[in-house]
């Protein structure tokens, strides 16, 4: 069985950095890919940053050049760094995870959810 627990979550002012967590258990990170996918109310499902098993990264142009997407195999953790934060940034954050190779920032691609933490930016 596939957990996610995501962890990093909270409120900062315009320009402040967060890093957010996903820690996994019944899934090796290093073999997939995972992806960060953020949520605002009434606003659909975003995709915003993913790695594959190579370690190769695509990111939302909204996020490009300000969040980084990491993991650590050894820790079974995925990271997401997030600079420069915006007030359009708020949202509610999920780690996800897919089954397949290929890397990919689509909603409808991963099978796996954490539960989600809360991120909002102050401006």
């Amino acid at each position: 069985q596939v957990e996610l627990v995501e962890s990093g979550g909270g409120s900062v002012q315009t320009g402040g950095s967060l890093r957010l967590s996903c820690r996994a258990s019944g899934y090796k990170i290093g073999a997939y890919c995972m992806g960060w996918v953020r949520q605002s109310p009434g606003k659909a499902r975003e995709g915003i940053a993913a790695i594959d098993s190579d370690g190769d990264t695509i990111y939302a142009d909204s996020v490009t050049g300000r969040f980084t997407v990491s993991k650590d195999s050894a820790k079974n953790t995925l990271y997401l760094q997030m600079n420069s934060l915006k007030p359009e940034d708020t949202a509610m954050y999920y780690c996800a995870a897919t089954r397949g190779l290929l890397v990919s920032l689509r909603p409808v691609d991963y099978n796996d959810w954490g539960q989600g933490t809360q991120v909002t930016v102050s401006s």
